[in-house]
């Protein structure tokens, strides 16, 4: 066994460890991120299947993501219910809380008030 191949091996290894110490400080979320999250906990937690994210806002150093998931499914389709939930995470991405803001038919159309649309780009 080479001396030199072996020191090799364990100076990778150290570099890879000091990787992992860089990593395991949380990066801040970024939305993409966030998004996701909030669909894997609304599924995990509130024990509904989320059917797709309506919003998300950062705001005093979290994030509120507003995700909608199906409460009763009904035939046609366009009668199911719809609850929406409020979901907060840290800057972090740490879960901090959710509640359910509102339910409603699928088939019922939610218009926005003008100052709550968000232009980005």
């Amino acid at each position: 066994m080479e001396m030199p191949e072996l020191e090799k091996t364990s100076a990778t290894i150290q570099d890879a460890a000091r990787g992992m110490k860089k990593t395991a400080e949380k990066p801040k979320a970024h939305v993409e991120k966030v998004a996701d999250l909030a669909l894997s906990i609304a599924k995990k937690y509130i024990s509904k299947e989320p059917e797709t994210v309506v919003g998300v806002e950062e705001e005093k150093g979290e994030w509120k993501v507003t995700v909608e998931a199906v409460e009763r499914k009904a035939v046609p389709d366009t009668q199911d219910l719809l609850g929406r939930y409020e979901i907060r995470l840290n800057k972090n991405g740490e879960l901090i809380g959710w509640k359910q803001k509102m339910i409603r038919k699928r088939s019922d159309r939610m218009i926005p008030a003008e100052e709550e649309w968000v232009v980005t780009g």
